[in-house]
């Protein structure tokens, strides 16, 4: 037997208790007191713990002013085998708007209890906010979800997995950073199984994964969710073990793990929404036209107890998975919805301090979702942020690739941000397509009714824009390999049989798609000249649609003078030019194509002409006095 203290921080609600039993116990006993000290806000209660496994709950009579929304039933809807995909997806859409009645129902009676304010002596039962492992199934006799506590040897522990790879390999700096946007459920429904994949990323090039949000929260439906907030990892994913060992998977093949971070909002049933809600949370939404449930306050400070209440749960989250998972980055998600730059500061710069003590992670990374982006908001022009998401990028191409319709002036600007007000290729980071939008390849079938062979290529044209262009680039999964489902806040799983050998051989177009990705990625990490900040735009033919721009760098040392010089030739019209003149090229001499079997081309009086110039693709040419033989690249 051992003492262990349970807390909580709740220091103006009047009372509050512990429900506590084993693991193995089918019901709750008695509810136990907790004390609150007044001198520091927290309600304690100390035990005497045998090692083993607990559930435990909190009980509080709540200051907040309404109920919380009812927590979908469990188990969550499941497809019934002997239906169609339409009827499940019919009869799923049924299950949730059942659920969608009651909540509404919910919210009438809190707009009339606000407004009435009769109501005393309140009590709710909820999970420790600080739970590192909750069961949301609960126990027979449970009002609610379980906080989970194992003791062993005295002490609580989280798991007792033991880092392999930390050190293994460098990761790389910011400035090299090809980000992999991924959903756990979606791609590879668990942890073991992204970590049973792990040469698929490496294969690809990437060089970071961005892993949108793996926290518990209700329901379980897809990933249009809205976080509960607890520290806990979301179950259906995996244990806390299973998460490190894909996180040390990733670091021992030299990829970094950005997580996102969902700190605008929570659910309406988080812990602290029915604690005292306005002691956290804004009393209104900020933004009636963009809110997703209580939004932290970051801005309200308590005098008498020195601390602010949202920034220091927050602030406690990050630390908690920084330390405990090892993660090397942060997507600050609706950073503009949280509005309250002093407080991403503040936690940006605390991620960086944490991550720099200790020692095997110098560059973390805090990117933020400006939309629209700021330029204000990146570190190198006063903002909080290393870099944002370049949404202007995205539009500027998506109005370009979708619809050819070209605005010449601001196509530049995104291509070089610095036009925009950017400093460092690290403020931005472009994209094609992420979680929030469908992926192009949707887009041009919807939209154009293109398909086949002409949508791949430019959405091909698209990937090689953003990997010549300034900034960093980010892939949303899927899109490497053709993936055609639609955005869905729901379950929308990678169709893995797009890439797999078919005797048909009917989805050639998709293994194409696969290598081309590659390719461009082998070339963005291989030649310097495209994480430097160096690019000019060299030519441009208005009426043609013809746009050229040249990046390059030179570095002396002891040993030798490298100079790498690349220049991108863009064909954003639809007509096929069965020979085209480039003017301005920076170097005369021998140019091979990178993305065609490194033909050779010569350029005479600065001058390429380029053979075969078909309507919305991207032609690359590299200018080098050593070629890399053993580069094996695509001809498509």
């Amino acid at each position: 037997m051992a003492p262990y203290t349970f807390e909580l921080f709740a220091p103006y609600n009047k009372q509050a208790g512990l429900r506590l039993k084993n693991a193995n116990a089918r019901m709750f006993g008695l509810d136990i007191p907790m004390k609150l000290n007044e001198q520091d806000g927290y309600w304690r209660v100390t035990l005497d713990l045998a090692d083993g496994i607990y559930h435990y709950q909190y009980k509080i009579v709540t200051k907040s002013w309404f109920e919380p929304e009812p927590e979908p039933a469990l188990p969550d809807y499941t497809n019934d085998e002997t239906k169609t995909f339409e009827e499940n997806q019919e009869n799923r859409k049924n299950y949730y708007n059942e659920h969608e009645k009651l909540v509404q129902e919910v919210k009438e009676r809190n707009k009339k209890r606000e407004e009435e304010i009769t109501f005393t002596e309140v009590w709710y039962t909820f999970v420790d906010p600080y739970a590192t492992e909750v069961d949301e199934r609960g126990s027979d006799d449970a009002f609610r979800s379980v906080g989970i506590l194992v003791f062993k040897n005295g002490k609580k522990i989280i798991d007792e997995y033991e880092w392999k790879y930390d050190n293994h390999v460098p990761l790389v700096s910011n400035d090299k950073l090809i980000i992999y946007e991924i959903h756990i459920g979606d791609f590879q429904d668990k942890f073991t199984n992204v970590t049973a994949k792990m040469d698929y990323f490496v294969e690809l090039g990437i060089t970071a994964v961005e892993i949108m949000p793996i926290k518990e929260f209700p329901g379980k439906i897809g990933w249009g969710y809205t976080p509960r907030y607890y520290l806990a990892v979301e179950n259906a994913y995996g244990t806390t073990a299973e998460l490190k060992e894909m996180i040390d998977a990733f670091h021992k093949h030299g990829i970094r793990v950005i997580m996102d971070g969902v700190y605008n909002h929570c659910d309406v049933s988080a812990p602290y929404a029915a604690i005292d809600h306005d002691y956290w949370f804004h009393h209104e939404p900020k933004d009636r036209v963009y809110c997703w449930g209580p939004e932290w306050n970051y801005g309200r400070y308590d005098e008498k107890y020195q601390v602010w209440p949202a920034r220091k749960y927050i602030g406690d989250s990050v630390r908690y998975f920084i330390s405990e998972f090892h993660t090397d980055g942060i997507r600050f998600d609706a950073a503009t919805q949280i509005n309250n730059e002093e407080f991403l500061t503040a936690i940006a710069q605390q991620s960086r301090e944490q991550a720099r003590d200790r020692g095997y992670a110098p560059n973390f990374f805090c990117v933020g979702e400006y939309l629209p982006d700021k330029v204000e908001s990146v570190m190198s022009n006063g903002g909080p942020m290393d870099a944002i998401w370049h949404d202007s990028l995205y539009w500027k191409l998506r109005e370009a690739i979708v619809f050819d319709t070209l605005d010449w002036e601001e196509l530049k600007n995104v291509t070089d941000g610095r036009r925009q007000g950017y400093k460092n290729i690290t403020d931005i980071v472009n994209y094609q397509s992420n979680h929030d939008h469908d992926r192009l390849l949707i887009e041009l079938g919807k939209e154009r009714q293109i398909f086949d062979v002409d949508a791949f290529r430019r959405v091909r044209m698209a990937f090689a824009f953003q990997a010549t262009s300034y900034g960093l680039m980010m892939i949303w999964m899927g899109e490497e390999i053709g993936e055609y489902k639609e955005k869905t806040p729901g379950v929308a799983k990678l169709d893995w049989s797009l890439i797999e050998d078919r005797v048909d051989n009917s989805n050639a177009i998709n293994k194409e798609q696969l290598q081309y990705y590659k390719d461009v990625i082998q070339l963005r990490k291989l030649n310097p000249a495209l994480t430097t900040p160096n690019l000019e735009f060299i030519y441009d033919h208005i009426d043609n649609q013809i746009m050229a721009w040249y990046r390059w760098n030179t570095t002396d040392n002891d040993i030798q003078k490298q100079e790498n010089h690349v220049v991108t030739v863009c064909n954003w019209s639809s007509t096929t030019y069965e020979q085209y003149e480039i003017l301005n090229i920076p170097r005369n001499g021998r140019w091979y194509e990178w993305l065609n079997n490194d033909k050779e081309y010569i350029a005479e009086n600065n001058k390429l002409t380029i053979d075969n110039f078909i309507d919305h693709t991207i032609r690359i040419f590299i200018y080098q006095t050593k070629r890399c033989d053993n580069d094996k690249r695509s001809t498509a």
